[in-house]
């Protein structure tokens, strides 16, 4: 499972990749979403297009760039991170075809693009989306949980939405959730939620704040690999293993309900 970690700091982000990780991801991310996530406890990043351009010189592997959901900026939004070195670019709060269209059509296959799935309308359309030449799509549980009025950060994982959006992509890496260190995690322990991730296929995750909160005087040389070790030690699990992880993991979420206070961010 690749995991791609959100910073701007180049120093810790070429550690990072360094140590096992994937790539980087820079977020631009911010038109609207204080207002659609107000109250909820999320990361709101202030990435510029100047980080984009040091994590470049910075970091050798994968650098993506998270962009503003798809409106008249998107073009110059497209052009400016192509023009600064990112690798593939993904768009958020995807609801129609036609925006994602448009978009391919304004990146024009000089980089890759990725979708975030994180609303209903675009759960609904995940077969279309899928059919389209994309680098990745990633469901995103914290803004799909605000887009359905939910209060249960992981239902989607429980009631067969992800599922449902992982078996439309067949042609493109996968992605769900976020991950931190094994033995971390709240509400819902990091190992439940890697053993999930696993069992559904996810392809990639992000390593996002709760991550870089609990390597604080951590070596990633040293934590990044043991995360990545239990991930493969899940993939060899016994189907007897797998059930009982699942079974965990939905009694978790059933018995816990997830407040809005206690959301991971997104």
């Amino acid at each position: 499972m690749d995991l791609l970690l959100f910073t701007v700091d180049p120093s810790w982000g070429r550690d990072v990749v360094a140590a096992g990780a994937a790539g980087i991801v820079v977020d631009w991310e911010r038109r609207g979403k204080a207002r659609r996530q107000l109250g909820e406890n999320t990361q709101i990043n202030e990435d510029t297009p100047e980080d984009l351009t040091r994590m470049r010189s910075a970091v050798d592997g994968l650098l993506v760039c998270r962009i503003n959901g798809y409106g008249p900026w998107t073009p110059d939004e497209v052009d400016d991170a192509v023009a600064r070195g990112a690798d593939e670019i993904l768009l958020p709060m995807v609801r129609t075809v036609e925006e994602v269209d448009r978009t391919l059509d304004v990146v024009a296959g000089r980089c890759g693009l990725g979708i975030l799935v994180e609303t209903q309308h675009a759960v609904d359309r995940a077969v279309d989306l899928a059919r389209r030449p994309l680098s990745r799509i990633y469901v995103g549980l914290n803004d799909l949980r605000i887009d359905r009025r939910s209060t249960e950060l992981f239902r989607p994982l429980v009631d067969g939405t992800v599922e449902a959006v992982r078996a439309a992509t067949v042609s493109q890496p996968f992605g769900v959730g976020g991950l931190t260190l094994p033995g971390g995690g709240f509400p819902v322990s990091a190992d439940l939620l890697a053993a999930e991730l696993v069992r559904t296929g996810t392809e990639f995750t992000f390593l996002r704040r709760s991550f870089t909160a609990d390597m604080a005087g951590r070596d990633p040389f040293t934590e990044v690999p043991r995360l990545l070790g239990s991930l493969a030690e899940l993939r060899g699990s016994a189907p007897a293993a797998v059930a009982e992880n699942r079974s965990r993991f939905v009694e978790a979420v059933d018995g816990r309900p997830l407040a809005l206070a206690s959301a991971p961010p997104a």
